[in-house]
C-alpha cells in the first residue's frame, strides 16, 4: 500500500481519543444515529449541554448517541484541559454522553474528522467552515451526514428532534 492515501468515506472511519486519552473509534457507533457537536465550556451556547443531555437520554435506547468534541477555536472559550472539561461537564451539566479529547475544528491544525465534515468533496451537502461552538452534524445509521445545525439551533428544537426521529426510523 505504498503511497496510498487513506480516504474516509464516512465519519465512522475516524478514530480520535476519548476525553480520558484512550483511542475511541467512531466505528463503535456503526448502526446508531449520531449527533456530533463541537462544544465549549465558556460560551453563550454552553447551556445547550443541558438540552444535549436531555435528548441523549430521551433517544439513547433507540440507538442514538451524541459525541462531544471540545474545541478552543472560538474566542478562547474552551481553555481547559481534558480533565477540567470532563469535570465541568459532569459536575455542571451531568453529561453522560461520550466526550472526546479537545481538538481543533477549523484552521491549519483542524482535526481530520472536521476536515471531512466541512470539506466540499467529502460532505458536499453540509460542507463549510465551522462558524462557532455548538455546531451540530447529524449522521444516520450508515455513517452519512444527513443534517447540519448551526449554533443557535437548540438541541431540543423541533428541527433537531424531528431530524433525529426521522433518522431513527
Amino acid at each position: 500500500m505504498t503511497g496510498s492515501v487513506f480516504a474516509a468515506s464516512s465519519v465512522l472511519d475516524y478514530t480520535l481519543n476519548s476525553i480520558d486519552g484512550q483511542p475511541a473509534p467512531l466505528a463503535q457507533y456503526k448502526g446508531k444515529v449520531v449527533l456530533l457537536v463541537n462544544v465549549a465550556s465558556r460560551c453563550g451556547f454552553t447551556p445547550q449541554y443541558e438540552g444535549l443531555e436531555a435528548i441523549y437520554r430521551k433517544y439513547k435506547d433507540q440507538g442514538f448517541v451524541i459525541l462531544g468534541f471540545p474545541a478552543n477555536n472560538f474566542g478562547g472559550q474552551e481553555p481547559g484541559t481534558n480533565e477540567e472539561i470532563k469535570t465541568f461537564c459532569s459536575s455542571k451539566y451531568n453529561v453522560t454522553f461520550p466526550m472526546y479529547a479537545k481538538i481543533s475544528v477549523k484552521g491549519a491544525d483542524q482535526a481530520a474528522l472536521y476536515q471531512f465534515l466541512t470539506g466540499k468533496q467529502t460532505n458536499p451537502d453540509f460542507a463549510g467552515d465551522i462558524k462557532w461552538n455548538f455546531t451540530k452534524f447529524l449522521v444516520n445509521r450508515e455513517g452519512k451526514v444527513v443534517a447540519r445545525f448551526e449554533s443557535p439551533v437548540t438541541p431540543q428544537s423541533a428541527e433537531i428532534t424531528g431530524a433525529i426521529e426521522k433518522a431513527l426510523r
